[in-house]
């Protein structure tokens, strides 16, 4: 593969939870593709940073400038998709921010839409809502629906206004700005320095809102998320979760940002710099914010698979099967990309445009246990550090110890990575000793219940099969519960760990057709 360019060096990158990949094509037309884990503390504070050195200094011998920092002269642009946000949603690990609504819907966001999705479910667990404070703001307004209002407004003295779309409205209670101040200064005193403010039909009336947050920010509040900046969208609950989101992951992405771009000359202020969000488009990344970042990794797949794999002479569709070391994210090409615009993520609906992408807790770092004579495969994931078992790094055993066990994964031709000095190839070893464990406790429990015993490869495979099953779940649920025909598909299969599955993936869902790509173990790079 040869790309031309007399500029700088351009740069795609996909920060997975296990493996950062980049891709970059060198001013001379050169093609590199590089492989960090995502978390090596003790070798570098930043993957995509240390990964983007490394091949600078490989071509140039100049990759740093005399304050030690990467040379961003070098670079004309870089392309980034990552899983920051998702994690910090699933993990539970945002900023500390406060909810702002109109008086007597305190618990609105608490009691959402009351929807149920385990019904039969004997010990329920409500998803935690993001925001640790509520303030209730004395101020209503409601529309002017002329032929349904039987109240006299002329004994109300309420105002009339009318909202961005025309729409006459009535403003029921103003807002009483030396109470909110108030209220906001004593969430300062907490220690809290993000908000959400949601008020009921700010999608259309947008005063009291931006009165609101003038005062925030007058208050020194660095994150200030209006519900109708973010999505001015109808229906309270799902607004109010998609600002609370954003509030609660964009002070999250901008301190990941800010420490990425330190470490380049002049912060990277005159490299073009993209990041791509849930819907699939690329934005600057002063403007990367939290409640369009959740499916910024996943989204780069969907757009390299569509670009590579779908041929319209044929009309074949094909679902996308990517693989990573956390999850495992598939989808569905038909010609178009497909969109949703309301989608829940960790018990959290967010309400905006998001390519339409299923995701799974299977992937190669998922865990493997043994619990009650089942085996289970995920939904924990041993992550880059300490990673799998045979990571070096005294990690648990992850469906990546299975494949290496039964040779689907080759050391030799594996990226050397590994250990303290990050040369080593993967320890086959620990791996054997720790399925020698684990298939003893195993034979244990078959022989007290009168079952065949098995040896490790059998374990292994078990565990594999478990995995397998997991991922084709959300396949179905694209396809077969929509109305198509799996079998009627091409599988193209990415991600780090997508071509140890595919196959057996295919074979379980009666796909005949399997595409693998040049460069499948960085797909999600291909964003020139």
């Amino acid at each position: 593969m040869e790309i031309m360019t007399n500029r700088g060096f351009q740069f795609a990158i996909d920060r997975g939870g296990t493996f950062t990949d980049v891709f970059a094509i060198c001013p001379n037309g050169k093609v590199r593709v590089m492989k960090l884990l995502s978390v090596d503390p003790q070798n570098y504070d930043d993957a995509p940073r240390e990964a983007i050195r490394r091949i600078l200094q490989e071509e140039t011998g100049n990759a740093l400038d005399k304050d030690g920092k990467v040379n961003a002269t070098l670079i004309e642009s870089i392309r980034m998709g990552t899983t920051v946000a998702t994690n910090a949603l699933l993990e539970r690990k945002g900023a500390k921010m406060a909810l702002v609504i109109n008086k007597g819907f305190k618990d609105l966001l608490l009691i959402g839409n009351q929807a149920r999705p385990n019904i039969f479910q004997l010990n329920i667990k409500r998803p935690e809502v993001l925001y640790k404070e509520v303030v209730e703001v004395d101020c209503r307004v409601i529309p002017a629906l002329e032929e349904r209002c039987q109240i006299d407004r002329s004994k109300q003295n309420w105002k009339e206004v009318h909202g961005a779309t025309g729409q006459k409205m009535l403003v029921i209670k103003d807002i009483d700005e030396e109470a909110v101040k108030k209220d906001l200064a004593a969430l300062r005193e907490k220690g809290i320095d993000s908000i959400a403010v949601v008020l009921a039909h700010s999608y259309n009336y947008r005063d009291h809102e931006v009165r609101i947050g003038k005062i925030a920010s007058n208050l020194g509040f660095s994150q200030i998320s209006l519900s109708h900046s973010v999505t001015s969208m109808v229906r309270l609950v799902p607004r109010g979760y998609t600002a609370s989101a954003d509030a609660y992951l964009t002070p999250h992405i901008r301190e990941y940002l800010r420490g990425f771009s330190e470490g380049f000359t002049d912060n990277l202020k005159n490299s073009n710099v993209l990041f791509m969000q849930s819907d699939g488009g690329l934005t600057p990344m002063n403007l990367f914010n939290g409640s369009r970042a959740i499916l910024s990794g996943p989204a780069g797949g969907v757009v390299g698979y569509a670009l590579t794999s779908y041929q319209r002479d044929t009309n074949l569709p094909v679902i996308g099967f990517d693989m990573g070391g956390t999850s495992t994210d598939v989808s569905r090409y038909a010609g178009t990309l497909e969109h949703v615009h309301e989608a829940t993520t960790a018990g959290v609906t967010i309400q905006a445009p998001q390519l339409d992408i299923n995701t799974v807790a299977a992937g190669g770092g998922s865990m493997l246990f043994f619990r009650s004579g089942l085996f289970a495969a995920g939904p924990e994931s041993a992550g880059a550090h300490p990673g799998p078992a045979c990571y070096r790094k005294n990690g648990p055993l992850t469906v990546t110890d299975a494949n290496l066990l039964l040779g689907r994964l080759l050391p030799e031709y594996f990226p050397k990575i590994f250990g303290t000095n990050e040369d080593e190839s993967l320890d086959k070893e620990a791996t054997t000793k720790a399925f020698t464990n684990m298939t003893h406790d195993i034979n244990n429990f078959l022989r007290q219940d009168g079952g065949k015993e098995m040896n490790m490869e059998e374990v292994a495979m078990g565990f594999l099969n478990v995995a397998n099953e997991a991922m084709c779940r959300p396949i179905r649920a694209l396809t077969t519960a929509r109305g198509y025909d799996a079998r009627s598909h091409a599988l193209s299969c990415f991600g780090g760990a997508g071509g140890q599955h595919a196959c057996a993936v295919a074979k379980q869902l009666g796909i005949t057709t399997v595409l693998v790509h040049k460069y499948a173990g960085s797909f999600e790079n291909n964003l020139f």
